[in-house]
């Protein structure tokens, strides 16, 4: 597990997670929405935010031949500065959909179990396609 890394990114997200909803956006509306498309709503928001952390670990000049999602642990908490507008934005985005809380759960739960593994699949894909 890598809980040193998960606690700082947990400590550097905590920061301005108290940004307020914007005004122009009716609650309502989001409560309707059944849970598939609160999950069809929040997709892009999470791509834009893996697409982000991608880039940064792709830029990195460490190296990333065989890696393990366990090894590139630390190339995504070093990308978590340059991707931190993405990642609010997800987190924003969640609490919308789901209610106050769940974005920064959703962040430090769902999201970061699958992200090492998703990391690694998308690198060498793109390694492979070079």
């Amino acid at each position: 597990m890598i809980l040193e890394p998960l606690l700082g990114l947990s400590l550097v997200l905590k920061v301005s997670l108290d940004t307020p909803v914007p005004a122009s956006i009716d609650p309502s509306v989001w409560t309707r929405l059944s849970v598939p498309q609160k999950d069809a709503a929040l997709l892009p928001a999470v791509q834009r935010a893996t697409d982000c952390i991608l880039r940064q670990v792709e830029n990195d000049p460490r190296d990333r031949s065989d890696m393990r999602p366990e090894e590139i642990n630390d190339l995504i908490v070093d990308s978590v500065a340059a991707c931190r507008e993405p990642l609010h934005a997800m987190i924003r985005l969640h609490d919308r959909l789901y209610g106050d809380g769940t974005g920064e759960a959703f962040l430090l739960g769902p999201y970061l179990d699958v992200l090492p593994a998703a990391v690694v699949r998308q690198v060498r894909i793109k390694a492979q396609a070079r």
